[in-house]
């Protein structure tokens, strides 16, 4: 079984930062999902993909994964380019 380490990205919808300086260590899913024929449901058999641990750094999450003997894989998170701009460059021509 393994495991993925990584910080989360801000989701579209937010504006700030809350909830991306956590790492977190999510299950790859061992199977792919299967469809009800009946009701047309998603379901699965694999109850690891449902575990989400959130950890306040990405050593106690390497740390975590090595005593519990998973292997694992940390990815690294891209950096955010931040670009200072004015009120006034809304509205500006650029032509």
């Amino acid at each position: 079984m393994t495991a993925r380490i990584y910080c989360p990205t801000k989701n579209a919808m937010q504006s700030g930062l809350k909830n991306t300086h956590e790492w977190v260590l999510e299950y790859e899913a061992a199977q792919g999902k299967s469809l009800d024929p009946l009701m047309g449901w998603t379901g699965t058999s694999d109850m690891a993909g449902q575990i989400k641990l959130k950890f306040a750094s990405r050593e106690e999450a390497i740390s975590y994964a090595k005593r519990a003997g998973i292997s694992y894989e940390v990815i690294e998170p891209k950096a955010r380019k931040v670009r200072l701009r004015s009120y006034a460059d809304v509205f500006a021509y650029h032509g």
